[in-house]
């Protein structure tokens, strides 16, 4: 009999279930010995589950003489005494915690759940203040029932957030059951098995909204619920109900979480994930949807309630599919968290932390071939990430698998992923190279700009209005030291907006997302190594209307704009970098070989600039653009501050469970931005990043121009890297650039080599049917073409492509 070792229960996106360090920050696993317990099973089914079930949360066997083991322990101690301490065990208690009164609001009995079951975690872990205490058992019990009786239970209507009736409370309460089982009364654990009954009946459906079926992480997390309510209760109907919603069995297969979707939420073929029907979601409910979902194939595991899907290999085929392109040495990108930036305590690195930890569990019961590559990966990022080291992120459970793959001389370290990754159903590309990262988040009548509600991401006005986010493998604190708080909102790098002010979104209860109208939003990848992508922006509450391109090359990064044109008397600006330099950062900043003041408060106009350096970050160049032949460089005006920013946390998230802090944060930024004017009529901008460059290699590269802006105007934008071999182009209408001729908006990228030439070609507009292409050198014969190509060689060949129904997607051919 095969024993593999139990997986995690995953990490909620709710910082309310991420409460318990050791817990549920990250994904909890058993123990070898764990297992080795249940494997004499005698006639009950259920008692080996439920035994699983609790070494879930509470890691099972482990050294707690080892370093890492102990300082796990001391923060779950230190967690579980002080909610402990402040718990209010008197009779005629109005709520369980001061900070959490009246019990009955939803926010308030939801977080008093998970603080209960961080409690129960100290009490059934050896080794803590709390474990095996007969006092914390009965206060825990008397705890159970008070919220039971004042707050959560079958006869109360939902109020609120939906999300903490079915959810949130249901899932605390249930492991706090499985816990605590041995003890609670048969009478109580019926009664909290009946009020989950009530409202988390099943995976499939919305219980507040009937009409509505459950889809991505919200059915996973159901299913989850459903199963441990099942083994409270001992009911094998509920046990099998949890497993078929996870293949959604109910409507067949419909909001299966094992097949791939081609719109609204769950996993795309190209390695996209949404949730909420619009939002890139990737790194938060596309993890917990691996999370939850992992777990519950592991603790049916070997039973008669097994998981047996065969299409669960979408699961794991998401691991490098889905997730690695987005993870930047134990980071989560932010352009996949939505709102979740604005949480103070879920910072990128813990979020990667809780993908990473899904991930391994989800190794332990997978096919050998994946399982080995997924180690070597999650290795690979454990080690490079020496900032915020894994191993003290999360709590015991987690420990002991990352303990055996970082031990494991056999499991090698998988180096920095690196090519160029575009995520059409998304609206998200991420360029990778051995030394960095930079992702770009786009929007569309199909992908949200934001997401924003319950009081989160109150500032997220252009997060997908082209941002780009810069990571670098030696500056892994970017974007999770405070940057979210402390960043100007209205200059966010990549962005082109309307200087208005505006006013906080999201600040009543229910989520929204933006749709903005343009149609615009993608690109297109050549040999998995170059990319070009397009955005039509079409700004909100504004006028401003702007034709944006960026192309991916080697070492740069060039950023083009066109047709920048606003009517509503407010100056428009394009922002070209706004560093995080932290608390007290005063790299060297150079322009055109002069340094410039490094004292905060700094602001100069740099007309004319050609290039500029920034330590630690890398440069910026400012090519000629064919756009203003006559002001050249000029034609947007340069500008530099340096500025110490104050914020709070609060200020972008009031969340219930999630609100940040009131305490001021101060940080250092390095601002770049192109000043168009008041009401510009088709302004335009060009410049390049090259992220990790010296200062004189940036020096080189503007004197040396290797790559070329070729057009930049309301037709078409292009750039030629003339030693690659390579032109790329975004075409918005019919028109020609760089020798190539279009019959209709595209995004083309050409490289011709030795063994002939790449071609690759997208509709990130998905408005035609066919785009033709006339290329300006001869091909004699056609090596390889996607089915959607068609090619008629000659001295001036002429491709054609069929794009309609391909979602944005590249189409590539290889001719000579």
């Amino acid at each position: 009999m095969r024993t593999p070792r139990s997986g995690s229960t995953g990490p909620s996106r709710r910082t309310l279930l991420a409460a318990s360090a050791a817990s549920a920050l990250v994904a909890p696993s058993t123990g070898g010995a764990a297992w080795a317990a249940e494997t004499d099973v005698d006639a009950d089914p259920f008692d080996p589950l439920l035994a699983r079930a609790a070494a879930q949360l509470t890691g099972g066997d482990f050294d707690a003489a080892d370093p890492d083991f102990a300082a796990a322990m001391k923060t779950l101690d230190t967690q579980a005494a002080d909610w402990w301490r402040d718990l209010d065990r008197s009779a005629g208690r109005s709520a369980l915690w001061a900070d959490l009164s009246p019990a009955k609001d939803p926010g308030n009995f939801g977080q008093s759940y998970t603080r209960l079951r961080t409690i129960a975690t100290a009490w059934a872990t050896p080794g803590t203040s709390l474990s095996d205490s007969a006092e914390a058992a009965d206060a825990l019990l008397e705890a159970l029932r008070f919220l039971h009786a004042d707050a959560y239970n079958p006869d109360r209507p939902e109020t609120g957030n939906w999300w903490f009736w079915e959810i949130g409370a249901p899932r605390a309460l249930m492991d706090t059951c499985v816990l605590l089982h041995e003890k609670i009364p048969a009478a109580d654990l019926a009664k909290y098995v009946s009020t989950v009954a009530k409202f988390c009946p099943d995976p499939d459906r919305r219980t507040s909204i009937p009409t509505l079926s459950e889809t991505g992480a919200n059915r996973a997390d159901k299913a989850v619920i459903v199963a441990l309510r099942g083994l409270l209760a001992k009911d094998a109907a509920t046990l099998a109900l949890a497993r078929d919603g996870l293949s959604d069995v109910r409507d067949k297969g419909k909001n299966s979480l094992f097949t791939y979707v081609t719109s609204g939420d769950g996993f795309y073929e190209d390695g996209s994930f949404v949730q909420h029907g619009s939002v890139a979601y990737t790194g938060t409910y596309g993890s917990v949807l691996l999370g939850s979902a992992g777990v519950l194939i592991a603790l049916l595991a070997d039973s008669e309630w097994a998981v047996t899907d065969p299409k669960t290999s979408v699961l794991y085929e998401a691991v490098e599919r889905t997730f690695s392109p987005v993870v930047f040495d134990g980071l989560m990108m932010d352009a996949v968290r939505g709102r979740a930036t604005s949480r103070e305590k879920a910072p990128d690195h813990k979020d990667g932390a809780a993908a990473l930890t899904n991930i391994l569990q989800l190794a332990d019961g997978a096919p050998a071939a994946y399982a080995a590559r997924w180690r070597a990966l999650a290795k690979g990022w454990m080690r490079r990430n020496k900032s915020h080291p894994y191993l003290s992120l999360v709590g015991v459970p987690a420990l002991a698998r990352a303990k055996a793959v970082l031990d494991d001389t056999t499991v090698p370290a998988t180096e920095r992923l690196t090519g160029h990754f575009a995520f059409a159903d998304m609206d998200r590309v991420v360029h990778r190279r051995p030394g960095w990262a930079l992702t770009l988040s786009l929007s569309s009548k199909r992908i949200a700009a934001y997401e924003a509600g319950n009081g989160e991401n109150l500032h997220g006005w252009y997060t997908g209005d082209g941002m780009t986010y810069l990571y670098d493998g030696d500056d892994l604190g970017q974007f999770g030291d405070g940057f979210w708080a402390t960043v100007d909102p209205y200059r966010l790098p990549g962005t082109t907006v309307d200087t208005r002010t505006r006013a906080d979104i999201g600040s009543g209860g229910g989520t929204a997302t933006y749709l903005p109208k343009n149609a615009v939003a993608g690109g297109a990848v050549l040999d998995e190594r170059f990319g070009a992508a397009a955005m039509e922006l079409l700004a909100d509450g504004s006028t401003l209307r702007a034709r944006k391109a960026w192309f991916f090359l080697d070492n740069a990064v060039v950023a083009l704009g066109a047709d920048i044109t606003a009517s509503d008397g407010r100056t428009i600006e394009t922002i070209v970098e706004n560093r995080n330099l932290y608390e007290d950062g005063a790299p060297r900043f150079t322009v055109d070989g002069r340094r410039q003041p490094s004292h905060t408060g700094w602001s100069a106009p740099l007309p004319g600039a050609r290039w500029a350096h920034l330590d630690g970050t890398g440069g910026y160049v400012f090519p000629d653009d064919p756009a203003r032949p006559a002001h050249g460089r000029d034609g947007a005006r340069l500008h530099a501050l340096r500025e110490e920013r104050t914020g709070t946390w609060r200020e972008i998230n009031t969340g219930a469970d999630t609100g940040g802090s009131t305490t001021p944060l101060t940080r250092r930024y390095l601002t770049l931005w192109l000043d168009h004017g008041t009401s510009p009529t088709a302004s335009s901008y060009a410049y390049v990043l090259l992220p990790g460059a010296s200062a004189t290699a940036t020096a080189v590269w503007s004197h040396a121009r290797p790559v070329r802006v070729i057009a930049n105007n309301a037709t078409a934008q292009a750039v030629e890297a003339r030693r690659h071999g390579l032109v790329a182009l975004h075409f918005w209408g019919p028109g020609s650039a760089a020798g190539i001729s279009a019959s209709g908006p595209c995004t083309v990228l050409a490289r011709r080599g030795g063994d002939g030439m790449s071609l690759a070609v997208a509709d990130p507009g998905r408005t035609g049917t066919t785009v033709t292409l006339e290329l300006p050198f001869p091909v004699r014969k056609v090596v390889r073409a996607d089915d959607t190509v068609s090619v008629t060689p000659g001295r001036r060949p002429v491709v054609t492509v069929r794009v309609e129904g391909s979602r944005g997607h590249t189409h590539t051919a290889h001719l000579r």
